[in-house]
């Protein structure tokens, strides 16, 4: 039986970090690596953690802290964010035009949630902003676990994002953006057995009908599913912790 891993709280810190390089991934994703002294502490154990970038006009955006080197002798400490560049957002702009030695802060994560446990095989799922997450949950998964994903994506090139080693051991089927996509992906699976966790990311409303099929049609249990919406089409700073469908709160 499938068992919700365990909730690791950490202390509220906004760090006050600089900018040490930027890496193209694909056409649509840009690496920022940031470090400082205040990354001392840093921790970051959970697939899906969130981190908050601060920006200079106060603004807050929730991203996904993509890996944490601690410091080493003659290494200073060093957290790599993926930043998906979609649009004409403050957090992508900043992303596209930072340079080394910018100041950022940047806020948490609050908590970790750790992968669940009893879990047999994985089903991940969601657009490009899930992409940083989904590679870490892929990353942290036993080796015994068996893991599959869809991702639709806008443009095929950001399949780049994920290394060859990530699309084989998740065997990624990468899916052309429609509306309902990812839902036909996931009612296409097959029997889902209650030894299967199914985690999907994405925009907010795209996944209302996916969590109807996946709680409400199959009853699958709390456990066993997770969905959260990282944006949602039209509303500026999503509050990811927000119901995916208001008209029926989670249980």
């Amino acid at each position: 039986m499938i068992e919700r891993g365990l909730l690791v709280r950490h202390d509220a810190v906004i760090r006050s970090l600089t900018v040490t390089r930027t890496t193209t991934l694909s056409p649509g994703f840009c690496r920022v690596t940031v470090s400082g002294d205040d990354l001392d502490g840093f921790a970051s154990p959970g697939p899906a953690d969130h981190i908050k970038i601060v920006l200079e006009n106060g603004e807050r955006r929730d991203y996904t802290p993509r890996e944490f080197r601690a410091a080493t002798p003659g290494n200073a400490a060093e957290l790599d964010i993926d930043f998906f560049l979609h649009g004409d957002g403050p957090a992508a702009n900043w992303a596209r035009g930072a340079v080394s030695g910018d100041p950022v802060r940047v806020g948490g994560p609050r908590g970790s949630r750790l992968p669940p446990t009893g879990a047999g095989r994985v089903v991940l799922a969601g657009d490009e902003s899930s992409l940083p997450a989904l590679a870490r949950w892929i990353e942290l998964l036993p080796e015994e676990t068996e893991i599959f994903g869809f991702v639709e994506l806008d443009n095929p090139s950001d399949a780049a994002y994920l290394n060859p080693d990530h699309v084989h051991r998740a065997r990624i089927v990468w899916l052309d953006k429609a509306v309902g996509v990812l839902e036909r992906a996931i009612r296409s699976f097959g029997p889902i057995d209650d030894a299967t966790f199914l985690w999907i990311a994405g925009e907010a409303t795209s996944l209302i009908p996916i969590r109807r099929y996946l709680r409400r049609e199959l009853g699958l249990a709390q456990p066993q599913v997770s969905i959260d919406g990282y944006w949602r089409l039209g509303e500026a700073n999503r509050d990811h912790h927000a119901p995916i469908d208001p008209d029926d709160p989670e249980d």
